[in-house]
């Protein structure tokens, strides 16, 4: 039987464990092999052809219903306008915490839409590339709350959500390397009205009440969201797994001369360990409980993960 939210009587949302969700999928065919996933994986997640089925197959059949209702409604609007044009691309939001597997998400449904019967064209940015540059961040004493919304340059990524859905095409947009750890000078992705814009970023479903800088454009990221999902889980799976996954980047890309983590890639695991439990609790779990967390209930969909990583529960908001 389907619950609402958190054991409540009113709730603005409906939730399922997996096996309520995983029926949902109805007749969706499956469309991602082991090949593709082993491309979608992120560092330390171990997701399966079978939590594709479960999960993200059912997800993807309400993402193509979502989808193909708007498009109906814009023909509707052009029919009552007299009026021809292009739609204007559909946007989905992805937000949560750093290390949950936000941009793991991103890659398997931008692979999932993509091969819809429709073939949509799909493009998946974050907001990284919305960084304010280091020098800046420097200027502004602010290098250890990257990541925090103080660190974005929010007025440049609603101005670009803005010339999206005014239907702007080329539209350049900076390109943030996790090598370096900041924005890559005259390096630009370049956005072409696609059908759909996957959107990826922490603190994407932020409101004026949980942005804390006084200069906050009176438009926010999320207004431009036809749909958005919140992936979830407690905080303490969430921080065990950014630890785990800085001890892989300590053998791997910290290890890279380029890499601004250098100074990491010789510590030992001890060491390693301390460091990356340090910087969580310090920063990142701090943008959790004070940021990103709070904006949880803003989202149209919330993937709440177990231990394993594995989707457990899955919380649809009512209309």
């Amino acid at each position: 039987m389907l619950k609402v939210l958190s054991g409540s009587s009113v709730s603005p949302y409906i939730s399922f464990n997996r096996k309520e969700w995983s029926d949902l999928r109805n007749s969706t065919p499956m469309t991602v092999s082991e090949e593709d996933l082993a491309t979608i994986r992120g560092i330390n997640e171990k997701i399966s052809i079978k939590e594709v089925e479960e999960v993200y197959l059912p997800l993807s059949r309400l993402l193509n219903l979502y989808y193909c209702a708007s498009r109906g409604l814009y023909d509707a609007r052009k029919t009552f306008l007299g009026e021809s044009g292009k739609r204007v691309p559909y946007v989905i939001g992805i937000a949560g915490s750093v290390a949950v597997g936000k941009s793991t998400t991103g890659r398997l449904l931008k692979t999932l839409i993509s091969r819809w019967p429709s073939n949509p064209n799909v493009e998946l940015m974050a907001t990284d590339g919305f960084l304010l540059p280091n020098r800046i961040l420097e200027e502004r004493n602010l290098m250890s709350r990257k990541g925090f919304p103080e660190s974005y340059d929010l007025k440049s990524l609603i101005h670009f959500l803005y010339e999206l859905k005014s239907g702007k095409r080329n539209i350049r947009v900076p390109v943030y390397s996790h090598l370096i750890y900041d924005i890559v000078p005259d390096e630009f992705q370049t956005v072409d009205q696609p059908d759909i814009l996957i959107l990826e970023g922490l603190n994407v479903l932020q409101t004026r009440h949980t942005m804390a800088h006084p200069s906050s454009p009176e438009l926010l990221v999320s207004d431009f969201f036809d749909f958005s999902i919140y992936v979830d889980a407690v905080e303490d799976d969430i921080k065990k797994w950014y630890i785990d996954r800085f001890l892989v980047f300590k053998e791997t890309a910290f290890k890279n001369p380029k890499s601004f983590f250098r100074k990491y890639g010789d510590l030992s695991i001890d060491e390693a360990v301390a460091t990356a439990s340090r910087i969580w609790d310090e920063i990142n779990g701090v943008n959790l409980l004070q940021n990103i967390g709070p904006s949880k209930f803003h989202a149209h969909l919330i993937l709440r993960k177990g231990v394993d990583h594995a989707v457990t529960d899955v919380y649809m908001r009512k209309l």
